[in-house]
């Protein structure tokens, strides 16, 4: 059903094999049994799903054969008829939450790993029961949307980012069978669209600002050698490295710096990561040495972590200083979204959050790391003066369109919480809000 709404055409893959239906396994909090698969097949049978066995990935494709299935046309008329409304349709309460996985590297999915509760892995889950209920209970949403619905890449099918409380929930998950390695909390809509979509999301009725931390790992790195960064260690001099505009040459060496083992796969990941058409889709690595010779110039301190897998171990950290600023939030009931390095929170907690990110890096690394207020239409890491900061938010509040404030009000209707004063149906208001 929650397939059929956001896409007609979305299929789900199930697997057709009975030693795929594990129910004592953590990750199965349904217990969903192999006895689905007859099931499956029976309402295939009665013309109610529409029904591929295995997918095609190509010739001589290895894998990705799994079974699809999706709503036939007779079950979609059943959808249309229904008196439930997609709110209704909810995530199971005992999904499993903290994810330990085998990948070899943090942004690779792995298989996940079953594991044995501690008091460590039972606390970080009912800190991210609570976070998720905070959320869940919230209204998060964008003011200049008509339809919850973001469309990240017109070219990727799959590819529309919808905005909803499922979608509100984050999952905090771990690599190579470690605890101590990634630990990043993902799931969250607002993670897979841009900063120009993040600075338009409102949190009950209210706009947000984005504060992130200045060149967080890299930050980091300098507090390990015990040294302060003093300013943006991606500002490379143009008289250092003239190649390329600025904004492009901080783009290539964020790119390319701290997450590989060796020198030779970062250049290749490095690559990879761009679209045919990049400029540093081509670039060689006579240019990529020469690039990574003045970022060390620039930032010395780093010189011996570069290509020794620091990536997925700051990542541990990092999340270490999110978990300290989810709590802080959480326990005076202040939803706040995290990005990885940055955090968006109502436009009036911005000082504090600023306070409070400066006392869990300075409680993780033994020092506070540098932030900055991000706003759409500034570079990165430029110093936001109060009256700028102000004109951002006047302007945010203007932008509420009819979809949206549609939805405030079924949503205050739904939770009986009062999160904005104008009331449906007056006209004047909604013109003048508009």
């Amino acid at each position: 059903y929650v397939a059929w709404l956001d896409d007609p055409e979305l299929s789900i893959g199930v697997s057709m094999s009975p030693n795929a239906w594990k129910t004592n396994r953590r990750y199965n909090a349904l217990h969903l049994s192999q006895i689905l698969i007859p099931i499956i097949k029976a309402l295939h049978a009665a013309g109610l799903l529409d029904l591929a066995k295995g997918s095609y990935s190509g010739p001589r494709a290895k894998g990705n054969r799994t079974t699809r299935i999706r709503a036939s046309e007779e079950l979609q008329i059943k959808f249309r008829e229904a008196k439930f409304i997609r709110d209704d349709v909810t995530r199971f309460e005992g999904e499993e939450i903290i994810i330990l996985r085998d990948a070899k590297e943090a942004n690779k999915v792995g298989k996940e790993v079953e594991y044995v509760d501690t008091a460590e892995t039972i606390a970080m889950r009912e800190e991210l029961k609570a976070y998720n209920d905070l959320l869940a209970a919230s209204f998060i949403d964008i003011a200049t949307l008509d339809k919850p619905v973001i469309e990240v890449d017109p070219e990727i099918e799959a590819s529309h980012v919808h905005i909803n409380a499922d979608t509100a929930r984050s999952r905090r998950v771990f690599s190579r069978s470690s605890w101590e390695m990634n630990g990043r909390f993902y799931g969250g809509w607002w993670q897979r669209v841009n900063g120009d979509w993040r600075s338009k999301i409102f949190i009950d009725d209210q706009p947000t600002i984005e504060v992130d931390f200045k060149g967080l790992h890299v930050a980091m790195l300098y507090a390990k050698a015990g040294v302060e960064m003093q300013d943006d260690p991606y500002d490379l001099p143009l008289t250092l490295f003239q190649a390329y505009p600025p904004e492009l040459t901080r783009k290539l060496v964020k790119q390319l710096v701290l997450n590989a083992k060796k020198k030779s796969s970062a250049y290749s990941a490095f690559r990879e990561s761009f679209p045919s058409a990049h400029r540093g889709k081509s670039m060689k690595n006579d240019e990529l040495d020469r690039l990574l010779g003045v970022f060390l110039e620039k930032n010395p301190p780093l010189s011996d972590h570069l290509f020794t897998d620091q990536g997925i171990h700051l990542m541990y950290l990092d999340s270490q200083i999110t978990a300290h600023v989810h709590r802080h939030f959480t326990k005076q009931g202040i939803p706040i979204l995290s990005v990885h390095d940055s955090y968006i929170i109502d436009h009036m907690r911005v000082a504090e959050l600023r306070d409070v990110m400066a006392e869990a890096s300075k409680a993780v690394m033994g020092i506070s790391l540098p932030t900055a207020i991000k706003l759409p239409d500034m570079p990165e890491y430029e110093n936001v003066t109060d009256e700028q900061l102000q004109d951002h938010i006047e302007n945010r509040k203007g932008l509420r369109c009819v979809g949206y404030m549609e939805r405030v009000f079924t949503y205050q209707e739904r939770t009986g919480r009062k999160i904005s004063p104008v009331v449906r149906g007056d006209a004047k208001e909604l013109h003048r809000i508009m």
